[in-house]
């Protein structure tokens, strides 16, 4: 059975994010810390941003509430980023079955409550992963090294021969 086109768009993009790391996991500490100019910083940095990000995305989906992350937590390591990602986009693929269209949640948004589609926190759990996986791609790619192929072609591929 084919999967639905939510459930497409986030295996591909738990696929990505975990391929991503994946390629960072041989890098050395000093290649994980650097950055480019307009990106959102370090891999390593921008790494845990992603996973940080999903958390609260997803957990604002799941329960309305926002992810309560410790300021004095210590960053995450790449297998704990690459757990945290595998939990929230296979929650992710659970709840897009489940959520209707007209569902919201009220976020603080600059002090100002504000009613949320759902389906909006969707779309910016991938947007904002894909954009922060380019500028990643971009560093390694700045470092010589070269970056995984993330497309949706890439995905197909490699699903079609796994069958």
């Amino acid at each position: 059975m084919q999967p639905d086109t939510l459930t497409t768009l986030f295996q591909h993009h738990r696929w990505a994010n975990l391929r991503l790391i994946e390629a960072c996991r041989g890098l050395t500490d000093e290649q994980r810390d650097a950055s480019v100019l307009g990106g959102f910083g370090s891999i390593r940095d921008t790494l845990h941003h992603i996973a940080t990000g999903e958390q609260s995305y997803f957990s604002r989906i799941s329960t309305g509430k926002r992810a309560v992350h410790s300021p004095d937590a210590p960053p995450m390591t790449l297998d704990e980023i690459a757990q945290s990602l595998q939990h929230t986009a296979t929650g992710l693929i659970e709840w897009s079955a489940k959520i209707q269209a007209d569902e919201i949640v009220e976020i603080d948004w600059d002090g100002e409550l504000r009613d949320v589609p759902k389906t909006i926190l969707f779309t910016q759990a991938i947007n904002h992963a894909t954009e922060h996986r380019a500028q990643i791609m971009t560093i390694l790619t700045q470092l010589g090294v070269e970056p995984p192929e993330l497309s949706g072609w890439a995905y197909f591929d490699e699903q079609s021969h796994q069958r």
